[in-house]
């Protein structure tokens, strides 16, 4: 887990993180019509708490069916900070993120959740640390009290598994809260694959990164839209993406299962010419041919993932199909 650093360094030349800079926040959404109202609110006044900021607000709607769309339209119409870009269809919360990021023109760029579970005035405290240096800020659950005792379980779970798999280290307890410098967020758009596991890009990319804690709060409203099979598809993509290692253990599982065989063809061997005792038994041959063939199923499953991965990435389709726009033809606000 990358910690902060006692000595930031000097800005990029490039950064403007002096006076006036502009601030996305990409937030998506699917049926958040009970809390956009509060979610808004409370963005305007984390934006006017930092009067030398400027702020963009960009809702990605991820093909919500209530009243999402509609809510988002009359607040761009009322505030020209607020951008919105529907999605045709629902095509999943890291893909709305990733178009988020692809239409952001901040300098800095956070990403947040629209229920208030990643509270908005954290972010003060992002581009404070911004400010001094660091080009990523992820916000790092200090405890997951609002989270249930399966989902704390299955989430440490997943983070020692990926770490112990991945190239690349993720620091555990964190989403896609975060902030972002426009370094981090070029690099990113440079990224174009579709099994995307966004907290895993970003700490692929490196540079200067340090860890924020706070309190995760329960849902103002609604109800979570990641189910087991959503987030074990999600826990997939983010090992899948990131290591080769299932793989090698595919070609492990092989060795071993072919030395247990060895050695059973030995011992059928040495029981037939040593001894006057034939090896009988259907039990015995029943989990031999089990097992074998639960090693082969592993992995031919293993490699099928892989496969199938190169196989949506040649087809090279658009990650998203966008319905609508509202507010991005306008200047930033001043």
């Amino acid at each position: 887990m990358a910690m902060p650093d006692p000595k930031p360094r000097m800005s990029h030349p490039t950064d403007r993180r002096g006076a006036n800079p502009l601030i996305s926040v990409i937030l998506p959404c699917l049926d958040e019509e009970d809390v956009l109202a509060e979610t808004l609110a409370r963005l305007d006044r984390m934006a006017l708490a930092q009067a030398d900021c400027r702020f963009e607000f960009i809702f990605v709607d991820d093909g919500s069916r209530d009243r999402t769309a509609e809510i988002l339209r009359q607040a761009a119409a009322g505030d020209d900070r607020v951008r919105v870009m529907r999605f045709a269809r629902n095509f999943g919360q890291q893909i709305a993120v990733t178009a988020g990021i692809e239409m952001a023109a901040g300098d800095a760029v956070v990403l947040m959740d629209a229920d208030l579970q990643d509270p908005p005035e954290v972010v003060a405290r992002m581009v404070a640390l911004w400010r001094d240096g660091f080009d990523v800020v992820y916000g790092t659950r200090s405890s997951r009290r609002a989270d249930s005792l399966v989902k704390r379980a299955t989430a440490r779970m997943f983070y020692a598994t990926i770490n112990r798999l991945s190239e690349v280290p993720i620091p555990s307890d964190t989403g896609d809260f975060r902030l972002m410098s426009r370094q981090v967020v070029n690099v990113l758009r440079q990224m174009p694959e579709r099994h995307r596991f966004i907290r895993g890009m970003v700490s692929w990319v490196g540079f200067r990164q340090t860890a924020i804690p706070y309190e995760r709060p329960e849902r103002f409203a609604g109800v979570t839209k990641y189910p087991l099979r959503k987030m074990v598809r999600f826990a997939t993509d983010g090992i899948l993406s990131f290591s080769i290692r299932p793989l090698q253990l595919s070609i492990a599982l092989g060795m071993i299962a072919a030395g247990l065989a060895l050695a059973g063809i030995a011992y059928a061997l040495f029981m037939r010419i040593f001894t006057n005792t034939w090896v009988e038994g259907w039990t015995a041959l029943m989990m031999a041919v089990l097992f074998m063939g639960g090693v082969q199923l592993l992995c031919l499953g293993i490699l099928g993932e892989y496969v199938g991965r190169i196989y949506s990435e040649v087809k090279r389709r658009p990650l998203y199909v966008i319905a609508e726009k509202v507010g991005f033809d306008e200047t930033p606000p001043g």
